[in-house]
């Protein structure tokens, strides 16, 4: 059995709008302890897509500023498993996160969205916190059905119900 892997702690600031929860940090984030750090995980791509900013380009803290700045905390579902690779489906014996502890500390925090299926599976915890939540398509690599126009439409949707992005004029 692999030893007990731990996550990151959470990026988030005491005026959040929008909670983004991942499901557990893959290996490249986990080596670096940077959220969404592998190569091919279009994360940052998509909010430089939506700010208008090259996040990629930025070292991590000052993409990390820029995250919160646009009213955006960052964790993940899970605080612990075990887990061989970085595929959702590997996790193993998960730890959840206490997020309702999290949302409590986020006074100005309007909704919740998670990233991918895996995070998704925890949505009636996060519906019982009382605030819109949303399913995104995974950012992942290994989601490859979708391709980065549609995920980063269904990204602007939800940013923009949350006040973090400006609604598309139809």
């Amino acid at each position: 059995m692999t030893a007990a892997l731990e996550g990151l702690a959470p990026i988030a600031r005491r005026d959040a709008r929008l909670l983004v929860l991942g499901s557990f940090p893959g290996v490249a984030s986990l080596q670096s302890q940077q959220y969404y750090a592998h190569a091919r995980n279009l994360f940052w791509p998509i909010l430089s897509a939506l700010w208008g900013v090259d996040l990629p380009a930025l070292p991590y803290a000052q993409r990390i500023a820029q995250a919160q700045r646009h009213g955006l905390a960052i964790w993940d579902v899970y605080a612990a498993c075990r887990r061989d690779g970085s595929l959702d489906s590997a996790i193993e014996d998960a730890q959840p996160n206490d997020l309702a502890s999290l949302a409590a500390r986020l006074p100005k925090l309007v909704a919740i969205a998670h990233n991918g299926g895996e995070s998704a599976r925890s949505m009636n915890v996060t519906r019982a916190l009382g605030l819109p939540v949303y399913r995104l398509p995974s950012t992942s690599p290994a989601n490859a059905s979708w391709s980065f126009e549609r995920k980063l439409a269904a990204w602007r949707e939800v940013f923009a119900q949350a006040g973090l992005v400006e609604p598309l004029q139809a």
